[in-house]
């Protein structure tokens, strides 16, 4: 284990962090919010001070392994939730540092849960820093850190493949520092464009930047109590609605589009049963509620957005679909778990997860009929090793594991069933909103403090597909 490696690049992920901070506080300059200025700027140089501590020393030996790339994202999601809280709970925004944790946790996962009750009562500096997390985490502050890392950082694709989501995680180039330039250019592009097409929209300013960011690291943090439906707005609902579809895309496909190769973006079957999935499931759901608004149409609008924000783990709304007949509740709660594709900032189990699985389960029946046979999983056009299948068999063991034991514990508080498992459920796949209690209008204030604690390493271990965190455990990543 390369312990040296470890901290040094803990310390550069801190020493970034401080230079973040930086842009809340700027803002709260400019907002005259010169408290709040204050007191992130003073979080933002203990933080910077606690990485050049620990960035002091340069290690003799750079070489990062697969076990050195699970730890560093495990614990630097872990080390940047931990700093990230301190502005919310020492300018007294957030009743507790659990609390404080809890929302920038769901930040940094790109959530979306909160224990807010009136977002509109933060300052701008805190509401800032709380969506901007969102950014920070949708494609992931270590694939960053490789972008801007010298080369002679060995093997950095054991962090990318760590941090980022999806059953296979590869190369856009040969070299892995410019793959993450490229993610992070991709990125960026989109935001930008976003922001403009709202504010061509009339939205003001600020509301367009934090609304993009949370469309882009599909986090969907309000900053309005009524989230998006405070808009009231067709046209800003269809923005949002696009750019949460483009961002729940497999970023490879945009850089193929960009090399003008629209053949392996067309033959994409992850893209295509995403669209699909989106295109039913709205059509679906505006069919069942189309007797709660004046037109179908206007029913399409509100299922579209709820389907693409749900099954992109946004979680963003402009109606209570608490309210919404079973049967649309029953579809959103599955898109909760399918999720937008890998490589995307969405979360959830992935739509190419799922296929694979499937098409091993398949393969596994027709086992049952020929014993002898020979069979293979395909996916995406080529046969997929039997480590990939493996390491999805496990994922989906793990997964459930942990959902039902979280879920035991969440059952100790004294809320309703829909509420208690939604609550899990909404956090370990990232989407925000839940049922119940924890629903659209509702919030996570009313949770003890264990189940908040738990709640929040359901989101870190989601957001990081479960590896990162499980890998701790095991005795041979001590040694």
């Amino acid at each position: 284990m390369n312990r040296q490696m470890i901290r040094y690049t803990l310390g550069k992920m801190l020493i970034l962090e401080a230079v973040l901070l930086g842009l809340p506080t700027l803002t709260g300059i400019i907002y005259q919010e010169y408290h709040e200025a204050l007191i992130y700027a003073c979080v933002a140089a203990v933080t910077g001070i606690s990485g050049l501590l620990l960035d002091i020393q340069r290690p003799k030996k750079t070489k990062i392994h697969a076990r050195e790339g699970f730890v560093i994202v495990a614990f630097s999601w872990t080390l940047l939730s931990l700093f990230g809280a301190f502005p919310f709970f020492f300018t007294g925004e957030m009743p507790s540092y659990i609390d404080a944790f809890f929302e920038i946790v769901s930040g940094f996962t790109t959530t979306g849960s909160s224990i807010l009750t009136n977002v509109e009562a933060l300052s701008h500096a805190s509401m800032f820093w709380r969506s901007f997390a969102h950014w920070i985490g949708g494609m992931g502050v270590l694939v960053f850190v490789v972008a801007i890392m010298p080369d002679s950082y060995g093997s950095s694709l054991h962090i990318l493949r760590a941090e980022m989501p999806g059953p296979i995680v590869g190369k856009l180039v040969s070299k892995i520092k410019l793959t993450a330039q490229i993610l992070y250019k991709i990125y960026l592009g989109l935001t930008v464009l976003e922001v403009l097409f709202l504010l061509a929209g009339g939205m003001p300013f600020f509301d367009s930047l934090l609304n993009a960011f949370g469309t882009a690291g599909t986090g969907g943090f309000a900053i309005k109590n009524s989230s998006i439906a405070f808009y009231d707005s067709a046209y800003v609902d269809a923005v949002i609605t696009i750019f949460m579809f483009l961002f729940g895309i497999n970023f490879n496909l945009f850089y193929f589009m960009l090399l003008k190769h629209f053949g392996a973006v067309y033959g994409n079957h992850e893209l295509r049963w995403y669209g699909a999935i989106v295109i039913g499931a709205s059509l679906l759901i505006a069919a069942n509620i189309a007797h709660l608004y004046p037109t179908f149409l206007n029913a399409l609008r509100y299922a579209g957005f709820q389907v693409v924000s749900v099954i992109t783990t946004t979680g963003f709304v402009t109606a209570d679909y608490g309210q919404w007949p079973l049967f649309s509740q029953a579809i959103l709660f599955t898109l909760m778990f399918v999720g937008a594709c890998a490589g995307s900032t969405g979360g959830g189990m992935k739509i190419s997860r799922v296929l694979i699985a499937i098409k091993n389960a398949k393969a596994e029946l027709k086992l049952l009929i020929h014993p002898h046979g020979v069979t293979s999983v395909e996916f995406e056009g080529e046969t997929l090793a039997r480590s990939v299948v493996n390491s999805i068999h496990a994922y989906f063991v793990f997964y459930f594991l942990i959902l039902f034991a979280s879920f035991l514990i969440i059952a100790l508080e004294n809320i309703d069933f829909a509420s208690a498992f939604s609550a899990v459920v909404t956090c370990l796949n990232n989407v925000g909103p839940g049922f119940g209690v924890v629903g659209p209008v509702g919030n996570f204030s009313s949770l003890s403090n264990l189940s908040k604690i738990v709640l929040c390493l359901d989101m870190l271990a989601g957001r990081l597909e479960l590896f990162p965190f499980l890998v701790l455990f095991l005795k041979d990543i001590r040694q």
